[in-house]
């Protein structure tokens, strides 16, 4: 492993990289190399993770290329926001570099999780005459339908602020002074000079604009002319582009192989809630075909003449039915597959909601502080950010409940709700909640939908509602496989707020519901003896040894409620841990904090409140710098409201010198949200 590796930029910028090698690799025996191109530091961020799979590429006699962004970690500059156009410049470089090393074959593959899953999928769009293939994980194909900033035309009050936040707290960390000797602190506090808040800018693209469509494949995918292996989880929010992915891409010049578990946004080998695989053994086989030539079927053709003569292209798990709560660390299922997307054995089934069990028109005057037991949006494993019992929320929402099931009914694919609607207010918001209801009484989540009613035609040009007017909207759901059990019921539930997933419309707004006009369209898959012959996932590997030791920190949730002033607090604390790696002593330590506060009765007392606090430290030099963020977000019934405060220090204990500290403020006129 070459821990420090400069990778120089044609303007004279350089990027850190960290290297694996086989041992073999040289200029006798060059090798093909694996890139991953994320902001998240290779010496600290990401260095637990990284020591899991990389290693085991090497072993497998890849190179494997982990490279921090331009203004993250130890490579020089600043970032500017996510995928800058900047970013993909420096990618196409980083590329060129591989090719000209003496260990390089020339071939390269990209794999990346979130965001080196995004920045992937638009590298291989740009075409790089090295890239051979890519791995993209939990991300997406769309920048704004399918991200943390806005979901159905809904800014997402429980992401986009806690994202930027995190962003900030990430951007301001200090280089290395062990790389980059005594200019750390210089180069420091100029990064800490330059360094920008991306909520405003997030904020001032509310609707599908140029922004957004700058960086989202979707917008042309014939430009992507290389194999995509697209992996995802059902309870990470980006699973809906495996699909898109699968049916889109151009199956001669862009085969795409899709895999999807019962995992939040995390690696597969990392799964939670598991059960994991050995997915470092299944990039390797996508690799070796790809770029060795393995006659190994990844690469069969999108419609293989019968299941099991070639690698089907899809590969899901199929969850059991299981009651609330008892499958939040491991799900209990089956593997299932589907030889191309769409799946010739996947039938949309749509029940009339006139058919379910409901009395009357149903009148939304929704509590806005509905949506607590929904858990995390983004959701990374941890049982605090999962979904608890629905009933309560259930109960409070306009529910369309079937009859006991004679048998299990699965799903796989992309659920939606149709509904007539009439409001009372210019803008308002809708979110389905497919609920499996057991025979207790307990709501299990399946998927969930939100919808911007102002966007009910398209994301690019909303429109105000005409209050009074009969609107006919599709509220699409999150894509999910799932069997519901033979004597449960499957249930709509559907609300005018989800807090905080859903920023509150300005006005408090009554909805009317026309359970004559509506239905619930359902993807249902029959089940198949093949899925049985399936060849099975062996465990995630153990990697090669290494010097890094995590110490995970638990993440929390609380939810209160306040009988007096009915103010609703949700206080969140998602999981970190301290990284330490003992080959040269350096520790970081990662908190987050995030409040979620709104009185029932008024939307305009919305407000995210987030802290962060990044720590990193080198005892044996008696180095230490500290980075603390403060972020607020409200909203008048005009304009959203944001503060940011930035404090960096430098040494530890009663050394510790503040050395630079800011606050930004600004506000950004709502439009239709």
């Amino acid at each position: 492993m070459l821990r420090h590796v400069w990778i120089p930029l044609k303007d004279g910028t350089r990027l850190a990289a960290r290297v694996w090698l086989p041992a073999h690799a040289g200029t006798d025996a060059p090798v093909p190399a694996v890139l991953e191109y994320i902001p998240y530091r290779k010496n600290d961020g990401t260095a637990p993770r990284d020591a899991t799979l990389h290693g085991q590429f090497a072993q497998a006699g890849y190179a494997a290329v982990r490279v921090d962004c331009r203004g993250s970690g130890d490579s020089d500059g600043v970032m500017l926001d996510e995928y800058h156009q900047t970013e993909l410049d420096d990618a196409l470089e980083v590329l060129a570099w591989i090719e000209r090393q003496d260990w390089s074959d020339g071939q390269a593959a990209i794999i990346g999780k979130s965001w080196g899953g995004f920045n992937g999928l638009q590298i291989a769009a740009l075409r790089p005459p090295q890239l051979r293939c890519v791995v993209t994980v939990c991300s997406t194909d769309d920048r704004y339908a399918d991200d943390v900033h806005y979901a159905g035309g809904a800014l997402l009050a429980s992401e986009m602020l806690p994202w930027a936040a995190t962003m900030l707290a990430y951007n301001a960390r200090p280089g290395d002074p062990s790389v980059l000797g005594e200019r750390w602190r210089e180069e420091w506090l100029a990064r800490l000079d330059a360094t920008v808040p991306y909520a405003e800018t997030w904020l001032s693209h509310q609707r599908r604009d140029a922004y957004w469509r700058h960086g989202s494949v979707c917008e042309d995918y014939s430009a992507i002319e290389v194999p995509v292996y697209a992996v995802g989880g059902w309870l990470d929010p980006y699973r809906g582009a495996i699909f898109r992915l699968a049916e889109h891409l151009d199956p001669e010049k862009a085969p795409v192989k899709a895999l999807i578990g019962p995992w939040a946004h995390t690696y597969p080998h990392q799964a939670e809630p598991g059960p994991a695989m050995d997915f470092q053994g299944e990039c390797v086989r996508w690799f070796d075909h790809w770029m060795r030539g393995a006659d190994n079927g990844m690469g069969a053709p999108p419609m293989p003449k019968a299941m099991g003569e070639e690698e089907p292209r899809l590969r899901a798990w199929m969850p059991d039915s299981a009651p609330v709560g008892t499958d939040r660390e491991t799900r209990p299922g089956r593997w299932i597959a589907e030889p191309s997307w769409p799946a010739p054995g996947v039938t949309a089934t749509r029940t009339p909601l006139a058919e379910l069990s409901h009395e009357g028109t149903a009148l939304l005057r929704s509590p806005l502080a509905l949506g607590a037991a929904s858990g995390d949006f983004l959701k990374f494993g941890d049982i605090p950010g999962q979904y608890a019992d629905q009933a309560a929320d259930d109960g409070r929402s306009a529910c369309f409940t079937g009859e006991p099931l004679a048998e299990t009914v699965e799903i796989l694919g992309v659920p939606s709700v149709t509904l007539r609607v009439t409001a009372d207010r210019p803008q308002a918001q809708l979110a389905a909640r497919l609920c499996e209801v057991f025979p207790d009484g307990s709501s299990k989540l399946v998927t969930t939908g939100l919808l911007n009613l102002t966007h009910r035609d398209g994301h690019a040009e909303p429109e105000p509602l005409e209050p009074g007017r009969a609107y006919d909207v599709t509220v699409p759901l999150f894509a999910i496989g799932h069997a519901f059990g033979a004597g449960n019921r499957i249930r709509v539930a559907v609300s005018a707020s989800l807090w905080p997933w859903a920023w509150p419309s300005p006005e408090k707004v009554t909805l009317e519901l026309d359970p004559a006009h509506g239905e619930l369209s359902l993807p249902v898959r029959e089940p198949r003896d093949a899925d049985a012959a399936l060849r099975p996932y062996g465990p995630p590997r153990e990697g090669p040894p290494h010097s890094i030791e995590l110490t995970g920190i638990p993440g929390e949730r609380t939810v209160t409620l306040d009988l007096e002033t009915g103010e609703q607090t949700i206080l969140t604390t998602p999981a970190d841990g301290t990284m330490t790696d003992h080959a040269d002593g350096l520790t970081r330590t990662g908190r987050d904090l995030n409040r979620f506060r709104l009185t029932e009765g008024d939307p305009l007392s919305a407000a995210v409140e987030c802290e962060r606090e990044e720590t990193i430290s080198r005892a044996r030099d008696g180095w230490a710098a500290r980075v603390h963020t403060r972020s607020r977000m409200t909203a008048d019934s005009t304009d959203f409201l944001v503060v940011n405060e930035l404090t960096a220090y430098e040494g530890s204990g009663a050394e510790e010198r503040e050395v630079f500290t800011r606050t930004w403020s600004f506000s950004v006129p709502r439009d239709q949200v």
